[in-house]
Protein backbone atom coordinates (compact mmCIF):
# COMPACT_ATOMS: atom_id res chain seq x y z
CA UNK A 1 0.00 0.00 0.00
CA UNK A 2 1.72 3.15 -1.03
CA UNK A 3 2.02 6.27 1.31
CA UNK A 4 -0.59 8.47 0.01
CA UNK A 5 -3.45 5.76 0.24
CA UNK A 6 -2.58 5.01 3.88
CA UNK A 7 -2.39 8.88 4.70
CA UNK A 8 -6.16 8.36 3.07
CA UNK A 9 -7.25 5.80 4.85
CA UNK A 10 -5.67 7.47 8.45
CA UNK A 11 -8.00 10.76 7.46
CA UNK A 12 -11.35 8.80 6.86
CA UNK A 13 -10.91 6.78 10.02
CA UNK A 14 -10.24 9.86 12.05
CA UNK A 15 -13.20 11.13 10.58
CA UNK A 16 -15.87 8.51 11.54
CA UNK A 17 -14.54 7.85 14.89
CA UNK A 18 -15.10 12.05 15.96
CA UNK A 19 -18.33 11.67 14.02
CA UNK A 20 -19.17 9.18 16.12
CA UNK A 21 -18.17 10.39 19.45
CA UNK A 22 -19.39 13.92 19.31
CA UNK A 23 -21.51 14.22 15.97
CA UNK A 24 -25.05 14.31 18.62
CA UNK A 25 -25.31 16.54 20.91
CA UNK A 26 -27.96 15.68 24.09
CA UNK A 27 -31.39 18.56 23.78
CA UNK A 28 -30.92 21.89 25.78
CA UNK A 29 -33.29 22.37 28.21
CA UNK A 30 -35.59 25.40 27.22
CA UNK A 31 -35.39 27.90 30.11
CA UNK A 32 -39.83 28.58 30.40
CA UNK A 33 -40.40 32.45 31.30
CA UNK A 34 -42.15 32.50 35.06
CA UNK A 35 -45.86 32.62 34.50
CA UNK A 36 -48.29 34.73 36.50
CA UNK A 37 -52.20 33.73 37.57
CA UNK A 38 -54.02 37.11 38.76
CA UNK A 39 -56.26 36.62 41.68
CA UNK A 40 -58.32 39.41 42.87
CA UNK A 41 -57.65 40.59 46.29
CA UNK A 42 -61.58 41.53 48.68
CA UNK A 43 -62.01 45.12 49.36
CA UNK A 44 -61.83 43.77 53.30
CA UNK A 45 -58.23 42.55 52.58
CA UNK A 46 -55.41 44.91 53.27
CA UNK A 47 -54.06 47.08 50.63
CA UNK A 48 -57.82 47.51 49.45
CA UNK A 49 -59.60 45.76 46.50
CA UNK A 50 -57.15 46.01 43.55
CA UNK A 51 -55.78 42.27 41.55
CA UNK A 52 -52.52 41.05 42.76
CA UNK A 53 -50.50 39.07 40.70
CA UNK A 54 -49.21 35.76 41.85
CA UNK A 55 -46.30 34.21 40.77
CA UNK A 56 -46.12 30.60 39.50
CA UNK A 57 -45.77 27.82 42.29
CA UNK A 58 -46.37 30.46 44.64
CA UNK A 59 -49.44 30.47 46.94
CA UNK A 60 -52.30 33.15 46.61
CA UNK A 61 -52.46 35.15 50.25
CA UNK A 62 -55.78 34.21 52.18
CA UNK A 63 -57.75 37.49 52.80
CA UNK A 64 -57.65 39.55 55.79
CA UNK A 65 -60.38 39.31 57.74
CA UNK A 66 -62.83 42.49 58.65
CA UNK A 67 -61.54 44.47 62.03
CA UNK A 68 -63.64 43.37 64.25
CA UNK A 69 -66.56 43.02 62.22
CA UNK A 70 -68.98 40.57 59.46
CA UNK A 71 -70.28 40.79 56.83
CA UNK A 72 -73.06 39.27 54.63
CA UNK A 73 -72.03 40.08 50.92
CA UNK A 74 -71.07 43.52 50.59
CA UNK A 75 -72.62 44.82 54.11
CA UNK A 76 -70.89 45.24 57.29
CA UNK A 77 -71.80 45.56 60.90
CA UNK A 78 -70.49 45.16 64.25
CA UNK A 79 -71.37 42.49 66.34
CA UNK A 80 -71.41 43.15 70.41
CA UNK A 81 -68.86 42.30 72.01
CA UNK A 82 -70.70 40.27 74.56
CA UNK A 83 -71.82 38.34 71.94
CA UNK A 84 -70.26 34.69 70.54
CA UNK A 85 -70.04 33.46 67.26
CA UNK A 86 -71.36 30.29 67.35
CA UNK A 87 -70.74 27.23 65.03
CA UNK A 88 -71.02 27.75 60.58
CA UNK A 89 -75.18 27.13 60.09
CA UNK A 90 -76.52 25.99 56.50
CA UNK A 91 -78.04 29.39 54.95
CA UNK A 92 -76.93 31.58 57.73
CA UNK A 93 -74.55 34.44 57.15
CA UNK A 94 -73.47 34.32 61.00
CA UNK A 95 -75.03 32.92 63.99
CA UNK A 96 -74.73 34.95 67.58
CA UNK A 97 -74.67 33.17 71.15
CA UNK A 98 -76.43 35.74 73.44
CA UNK A 99 -75.40 34.85 77.10
CA UNK A 100 -78.72 34.30 79.75
CA UNK A 101 -79.52 36.67 81.90
CA UNK A 102 -80.00 36.66 85.27
CA UNK A 103 -83.45 34.65 85.77
CA UNK A 104 -83.10 33.34 83.08
CA UNK A 105 -82.05 29.46 82.43
CA UNK A 106 -80.60 29.77 78.78
CA UNK A 107 -79.12 32.05 76.36
CA UNK A 108 -80.91 33.68 73.82
CA UNK A 109 -80.10 33.45 69.80
CA UNK A 110 -79.48 35.60 66.90
CA UNK A 111 -79.52 34.26 63.38
CA UNK A 112 -78.30 36.40 60.19
CA UNK A 113 -79.79 35.29 56.63
CA UNK A 114 -78.62 37.12 53.39
CA UNK A 115 -81.02 36.87 50.45
CA UNK A 116 -83.37 33.92 51.85
CA UNK A 117 -86.10 35.10 49.11
CA UNK A 118 -89.75 36.33 50.22
CA UNK A 119 -89.27 39.88 50.74
CA UNK A 120 -89.36 41.79 53.84
CA UNK A 121 -93.41 41.71 54.56
CA UNK A 122 -93.81 38.13 54.11
CA UNK A 123 -90.74 37.05 56.03
CA UNK A 124 -91.74 39.91 59.36
CA UNK A 125 -95.05 37.96 58.76
CA UNK A 126 -93.44 34.50 58.89
CA UNK A 127 -91.53 35.71 62.39
CA UNK A 128 -94.97 36.54 64.08
CA UNK A 129 -96.47 33.23 63.21
CA UNK A 130 -93.93 31.22 64.95
CA UNK A 131 -95.24 32.73 68.01
CA UNK A 132 -98.64 31.78 70.00
CA UNK A 133 -100.20 34.07 72.59
CA UNK A 134 -101.01 32.12 75.66
CA UNK A 135 -104.17 33.80 76.13
CA UNK A 136 -105.31 32.90 72.23
CA UNK A 137 -105.00 36.47 70.98
CA UNK A 138 -103.67 37.00 67.51
CA UNK A 139 -99.74 37.38 67.52
CA UNK A 140 -100.19 39.55 64.14
CA UNK A 141 -102.21 41.96 66.49
CA UNK A 142 -99.89 41.81 69.00
CA UNK A 143 -96.59 42.37 66.92
CA UNK A 144 -95.33 45.88 67.24
CA UNK A 145 -93.46 46.66 63.66
CA UNK A 146 -91.81 49.67 62.81
CA UNK A 147 -89.48 51.19 60.09
CA UNK A 148 -86.98 53.35 59.66
CA UNK A 149 -83.71 54.39 58.30
CA UNK A 150 -80.44 53.09 59.54
CA UNK A 151 -76.84 54.68 57.35
CA UNK A 152 -79.46 55.42 54.65
CA UNK A 153 -81.20 51.80 54.41
CA UNK A 154 -84.47 50.82 54.97
CA UNK A 155 -85.04 48.53 58.23
CA UNK A 156 -88.25 47.06 58.87
CA UNK A 157 -88.31 45.63 62.67
CA UNK A 158 -90.57 43.55 65.03
CA UNK A 159 -90.92 42.80 68.21
CA UNK A 160 -92.66 40.42 69.95
CA UNK A 161 -93.36 37.86 72.97
CA UNK A 162 -95.43 34.41 73.67
CA UNK A 163 -94.67 30.81 73.22
CA UNK A 164 -91.67 30.38 70.39
CA UNK A 165 -93.29 27.43 68.08
CA UNK A 166 -90.35 27.28 65.43
CA UNK A 167 -89.24 24.02 63.72
CA UNK A 168 -86.37 22.26 64.43
CA UNK A 169 -84.42 23.53 61.40
CA UNK A 170 -84.66 27.09 62.79
CA UNK A 171 -83.94 25.63 66.77
CA UNK A 172 -80.82 23.81 65.45
CA UNK A 173 -82.96 20.18 66.67
CA UNK A 174 -84.96 17.93 64.46
CA UNK A 175 -88.60 18.85 65.95
CA UNK A 176 -90.80 21.27 66.81
CA UNK A 177 -90.29 23.19 69.83
CA UNK A 178 -92.19 25.18 71.91
CA UNK A 179 -90.62 27.48 73.93
CA UNK A 180 -93.03 29.36 76.92
CA UNK A 181 -92.18 33.18 77.82
CA UNK A 182 -89.44 33.68 74.59
CA UNK A 183 -89.48 37.33 72.96
CA UNK A 184 -88.89 37.89 69.17
CA UNK A 185 -86.93 40.76 67.93
CA UNK A 186 -86.03 40.92 64.36
CA UNK A 187 -84.93 43.67 61.48
CA UNK A 188 -84.34 43.56 57.92
CA UNK A 189 -82.10 46.25 56.42
CA UNK A 190 -82.60 46.50 52.58
CA UNK A 191 -79.44 47.26 51.21
CA UNK A 192 -78.37 47.73 47.05
CA UNK A 193 -76.53 44.41 47.35
CA UNK A 194 -79.68 42.77 49.03
CA UNK A 195 -81.75 42.16 52.01
CA UNK A 196 -79.63 41.31 55.15
CA UNK A 197 -82.35 39.49 58.02
CA UNK A 198 -81.34 39.63 61.53
CA UNK A 199 -83.35 37.44 63.78
CA UNK A 200 -83.11 37.09 67.69
CA UNK A 201 -84.96 34.59 69.21
CA UNK A 202 -84.89 33.98 73.47
CA UNK A 203 -86.23 33.88 76.80
CA UNK A 204 -87.31 37.43 77.67
CA UNK A 205 -84.90 38.74 80.46
CA UNK A 206 -82.72 37.76 78.14
CA UNK A 207 -83.80 39.28 75.10
CA UNK A 208 -84.90 42.72 77.04
CA UNK A 209 -80.75 43.10 78.17
CA UNK A 210 -79.88 42.26 74.54
CA UNK A 211 -81.97 44.93 72.68
CA UNK A 212 -79.21 48.37 73.50
CA UNK A 213 -77.00 45.86 72.13
CA UNK A 214 -78.72 44.68 68.92
CA UNK A 215 -79.90 48.34 68.62
CA UNK A 216 -76.32 49.03 68.04
CA UNK A 217 -75.35 46.25 65.61
CA UNK A 218 -77.88 48.00 63.21
CA UNK A 219 -76.73 51.08 63.31
CA UNK A 220 -73.39 49.82 62.99
CA UNK A 221 -74.05 48.56 59.35
CA UNK A 222 -72.72 49.78 56.50
CA UNK A 223 -71.45 48.73 52.86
Amino acid sequence: MSAVSSKYIFISLTTLALTACGGSQPPQPVEQPETTSMRQQPAGAPGGGGTIAVGHGESAPSSAPMGGGAQGGSVNWTPPAKWQAGPERQMRAATYLIPAAAGDSEGAECAVFKDIGGGVTANIERWIGQFEQPDGGDSQAKAKRKVEQINGFNVTSVDLTGTYTASGMSMGGGATSRKTGYRLLGAIVETPSGEVFFKITGPEKTVAAAQADFQALLKSIKN
